[in-house]
């Protein structure tokens, strides 16, 4: 959600980086923090029938792609046939991890997207694509935060690691370290893999919500799945324009949890004195994670 203009498909959505167009959205209904109420009455039939359409080919594509736990939890948005309220999700949402999705116009600045994860409040684009945009956007739309990052917000330890991810930002923001954090987030929660007793599963909202990105990521010998480790995952530039050339792998949202509960300080600065990585490196130290090939 934060600020990035520059051209990708719906595959990878933006998160972080420089802005060379205005991006898409009414940012003058929005709230000095950059919320605003969802319109729910501003869509139209059309809106509705290109979410059905989006909700229905995602959701055929998750079994034995996405992890169990985003399975599990995806019924928690409610309405397929149209585009959620708001407030109906969030009477279940607060109830189950505290925390509540808040609208957005569309893409926000870092310091205001870390301030409402740490929070508990995630921001969600309130805009629609067209039906033309089916399978290429320019920016992530509500389909997008919907499907791809809400869900696991119902699970408790995913809710706890997004929030602290939000605390974490406000801290990088002070110490000039938001790109090394960016990265995490993208390895992570946009485009993070998970190493389940049956295989390995997608838990990234970039993957979770792209068709063509879902079974690349899990089952595609091309790119190269690495088992995460935070150092790593900071000094590795990504892709926004393709699918990603790296992902990293964790055990369970616990490990993950675990993995981010130290003072970040002293890995900002041993990284820095570190050069960056391509999105295709290799590392000797890397412990690369095998597929399935029993697959069918």
């Amino acid at each position: 959600m934060v600020n990035n203009s520059k051209p990708h498909t719906v595959d990878e959505p933006i998160v972080f980086g420089a802005s060379d167009r205005p991006p898409r959205g009414n940012y003058s209904r929005a709230e000095p923090d950059y919320t605003c109420a969802q319109d729910y009455a501003a869509y139209t039939e059309q809106d509705h029938e290109t979410y059905r359409r989006l909700y229905e080919r995602q959701e055929a594509l998750l079994p034995g792609l996405a992890c169990d736990e985003f399975i599990a939890a995806l019924p928690f948005l409610g309405a397929k046939d149209c585009i959620p309220r708001f407030e109906e999700i969030n009477a279940r949402l607060q109830r189950a991890t505290g925390w509540e999705i808040v609208g957005v116009p569309g893409l926000i600045p870092e310091l205001a997207f870390f301030k409402l994860l740490a929070n508990r409040k995630f921001p969600v684009t309130d805009w629609i694509r067209q039906p033309q945009e089916l399978d290429y956007i320019a920016e992530p739309d509500v389909f997008h935060d919907l499907f791809g990052h809400v869900p696991l917000l119902f699970n408790p330890v995913l809710a706890d690691y997004v929030q602290r991810y939000g605390q974490g930002g406000l801290k990088a923001h002070q110490l000039g370290a938001c790109e090394q954090l960016s990265r995490l987030y993208w390895y992570t929660i946009e485009f993070g893999l998970i190493a389940q007793a049956d295989g390995l599963r997608a838990y990234g909202a970039g993957i979770l919500s792209s068709s063509g990105e879902l079974t690349y990521a899990v089952t595609s010998p091309q790119p190269q799945r690495i088992r995460l480790d935070l150092q790593r995952a900071m000094r590795t530039r990504y892709k926004i324009d393709t699918y990603q050339q790296s992902y990293f792998v964790i055990d369970s949202f616990e490990q993950l949890f675990g993995m981010t509960a130290p003072d970040f300080s002293p890995l900002y600065a041993c990284v820095k004195d570190l050069s960056d990585l391509d999105a295709n490196a290799l590392l000797p130290g890397d412990q690369p994670v095998a597929l399935d090939t029993t697959r069918p």
